[in-house]
């Protein structure tokens, strides 16, 4: 097998022939298994795609045929309040137009054993859900005569959430460092400076119902669902950084739907897979199918310049070299203004601009140049 690895090597992907040994019966022999890689070979030489083929409207008109099957609802997830998930059209749109914070993030925590066979399943959610003061206590009132917010703790929430009197105290007096915080039993007392106005006083009750105490900032809602033969955690919002510090998270597994934020934390390539498996996911919850290595060239286009760009004309079309194709897609004139400012030459070398000129395009059949061999003599 070594010596046909040599051979077919330089013909074959290593993953391919890795794949392909992987699935060989243990007892072929030489003779059939020379077989099985000519057929390899023939079979993927025949899906390579021709030197010159428009790939790009291909692609376009792949996604854009499909595109118009899908609906433009959103996911709502049972028994949840608040809890939707963008799907359809407008979330494919969200991702190609490249934007900073999806309208619906989300994330799927996968959990590392016991807790991922459903130990402890109900605290582990709560640790991942943001608490606030506001879900600590029975009451919070102001003193005007005294200048002070009170605030009551309530044994049974505190349980809820998994918090103590002394833990959210600390969390208080590290917040409010510019007042006096006292406690006396469940009632935590901020008192304010002197000359505070009663508008200030208004603002500083809903600082203290707002404060986080508790869980992963950001994770409105945590829903423990069944995968399989194990339980993951889909969530309303989405914190990356923080949830995979968790100790009983699975780094390796754990997705969030925002693309900026895994770009952010991850880099370039996984920002590229996350665009690929989002648009993927969104395609294949419509009942549609698109051939992958479509989404892969958008997702390509999209991240080829080191970051994360929308197609837009503030993303990728802004940084196409050609005048004319800049100014087919959007705002013509401030196009043609400033390459005119800037003395800039269009050099006629893509689609556009020849389709615009009425030439011949350097696509297929106009792609190769033909030159004559002089005699050397």
């Amino acid at each position: 097998m070594m010596d046909l690895k040599k051979e077919y090597g330089a013909v074959l992907p290593k993953k391919l022939l890795e794949e392909v040994e992987a699935k060989l019966p243990s007892n072929a022999s030489d003779k059939q298994i020379k077989e099985i890689l000519d057929r390899v070979v023939s079979e993927y030489q025949s899906m390579q795609v021709e030197p010159g083929e428009a790939v790009g409207i291909v692609s376009a008109e792949s996604i854009g045929e499909q595109g118009t099957q899908m609906t433009l609802n959103t996911f709502h997830f049972a028994g949840v309040a608040e809890m939707n998930v963008t799907v359809g059209l407008p979330r494919i749109i969200e991702i190609l137009d490249g934007r900073k914070t999806p309208s619906t993030p989300m994330m799927e925590i996968y959990l590392k054993e016991p807790y991922s066979k459903g130990k402890d399943i109900k605290r582990v959610a709560l640790a991942v859900k943001e608490s606030k003061m506001q879900d600590a206590v029975s009451s919070i009132e102001i003193n005007i005569a005294e200048l002070t917010v009170s605030a009551v703790l309530d044994d049974a929430k505190l349980d809820a959430i998994g918090a103590s009197k002394e833990g959210i105290l600390k969390v208080v007096e590290k917040s409010f460092k510019d007042f006096q915080v006292s406690a006396k039993g469940n009632q935590i007392d901020v008192k304010a400076p002197k000359d505070f106005s009663l508008n200030q006083l208004y603002v500083l009750k809903e600082k203290l119902k707002e404060l986080h105490v508790g869980g992963v900032k950001g994770i409105s809602q945590v829903l423990p669902v069944k995968k399989d033969d194990e339980y993951v955690i889909v969530t309303a919002g989405s914190n990356l950084k923080q949830v995979l510090g968790l100790d009983f998270v699975d780094e390796t597994r754990t997705t969030s739907n925002d693309i900026f934020e895994i770009y952010s934390l991850l880099g370039v390539e996984a920002a590229r897979n996350a665009i690929i498996d989002e648009v993927f996911k969104v395609i294949e919850n419509q009942g549609l199918k698109i051939n992958e290595r479509h989404i892969m060239l958008v997702a390509d286009m999209m991240c080829a310049s080191g970051m994360v760009k929308g197609i837009t004309r503030y993303g990728v079309v802004s940084e196409k070299s050609s005048i004319l194709a800049r100014a087919s897609f959007e705002t013509p004139i401030r196009q043609f203004t400033n390459a005119a400012l800037a003395g800039e030459l269009d050099e006629l070398n893509s689609v556009i601009e020849n389709v615009m000129l009425n030439q011949p395009i350097p696509v297929g059949t106009g792609l190769p140049g033909l030159r004559a061999k002089g005699d050397e003599k």
